[in-house]
């Protein structure tokens, strides 16, 4: 039986640091009620990190990272959306077809994600044409190194001041991406709604909500960089976990948004 969607962005409630909680417990069940789909849909992520990892050794040449940069956002919302759908069949009591579950994900192409898609990949594309001006700016009149073998540029006036821009710089970028793809990307699965109106929703909310959601933010960056340590395997867990957390996060937001008039009356 296909899901009747809403139209339009729900109304989302008020964030707190037990929220996240909640949402880590609930993402937890989800893992342990359904670990295949974690591993199917976790291995595209590793799967392109071990590639594009070997194939960078292999060549020595870095800009295979590109490709990874660009792939990276390109696939991976359908592998979020795979995990997305399997939280929502379990919160719905729905049958885990793995048929019907893959169907929803290639439904998704038909629909806004590819417009997100693209968004993001404008972003990354554009952060490494900064990135690139912040270098030729800081370290564009040194002498001709090697900046991937000769380390000490970096420990220069100029090359520490490029390092201290290119992380703030970086950052902001990253913030950015965070602030409109957290809550738009399982908006965009459960809604009827458009990839714009999806990512305003999402700004906002985390504008709304800065201390809870950016505790959230710092939390995916830690765990994620843990997990890629021991050969990228750690994400087999790490990125299960945060998929199901962010589906659920996003549904406790809505939950709080539906229990505000009873609480204030």
């Amino acid at each position: 039986m296909p899901y009747v969607l809403e139209h339009g962005a729900p109304e989302f409630g008020r964030a707190n640091l037990d929220m996240l909680k909640e949402a880590l417990r609930r993402a937890w069940t989800d893992m342990k009620r359904a670990p295949g789909f974690g591993f199917v849909f976790s291995s595209v992520y590793v799967g392109l990190g071990l590639i594009f990892a070997w194939i960078t050794v292999a060549t020595g040449k870095s800009y295979w990272l590109i490709f990874a940069a660009v792939g990276f956002p390109l696939i991976g919302p359908f592998a979020a959306v795979g995990l997305y759908e399997v939280s929502r069949r379990i919160q719905q009591g729905r049958a885990m077809d793995l048929y019907q579950i893959f169907g929803v994900v290639m439904m998704q192409s038909k629909r806004q994600l590819p417009s997100i898609c693209a968004i993001v990949i404008f972003m990354f594309l554009f952060w490494f044409f900064i990135a690139h001006m912040i270098f030729a700016l800081f370290l564009g009149l040194s002498t001709m190194t090697n900046v991937s073998s000769s380390f000490e540029v970096y420990l220069t006036a100029n090359g520490l001041m490029m390092l201290a821009v290119g992380t703030v710089v970086g950052a902001l970028f990253a913030l950015l991406l965070y602030m409109i793809t957290v809550i738009s990307l399982p908006m965009l699965l459960d809604r009827e709604v458009d990839f714009v109106t999806a990512m305003i929703t999402s700004f906002q909310t985390v504008a709304q909500n800065p201390v809870p959601m950016l505790v959230w933010a710092v939390f995916i960056a830690v765990v994620t960089f843990l997990g890629m340590l021991p050969g990228f395997l750690g994400l087999y867990v790490v990125l299960p976990l945060l998929g199901h957390a962010t589906w659920h996060l996003y549904h406790l937001l809505i939950e709080a948004a539906e229990a505000q008039p009873e609480s204030e009356s």
